[in-house]
């Protein structure tokens, strides 16, 4: 599991299984939390991904794209279909690690 800091200083346990929920978090945690969380589910050989932004303004949805673009393992990246959380999440593949393209 990754632990983020919360704004009382106690680390919050993520559970790693390619799901994402950022409710809680505040756009300028957005960077080193999904570094961390995309880095461990590439580890762990999970490459199809959901982020859970909330559909609300738009700022958490616009920060995460913004980070997406600009992540080199990120293979592709939309938004959810209606059924999937549609403008409130976005859907993400990765690349595989180069551990996980060992023979």
């Amino acid at each position: 599991m990754a632990s983020e800091k919360t704004p009382f200083g106690a680390p919050v346990a993520l559970e790693i299984n390619g799901e994402l929920d950022l409710h809680t978090f505040r756009p300028s945690e957005l960077a080193p939390l999904l570094k961390d969380y995309l880095d461990a589910c590439r580890g762990r050989g999970i490459l199809s991904l959901r982020i859970i932004h909330g559909k609300g303004q738009g700022v958490q949805r616009e920060r995460v794209h913004h980070l997406l673009q600009k992540c080199p393992f990120v293979s592709s990246f939309r938004l959810a279909p209606p059924q999937s959380g549609g403008r409130g999440a976005t859907l993400v593949e990765l690349k595989p690690s180069v551990e996980s393209q060992v023979f």
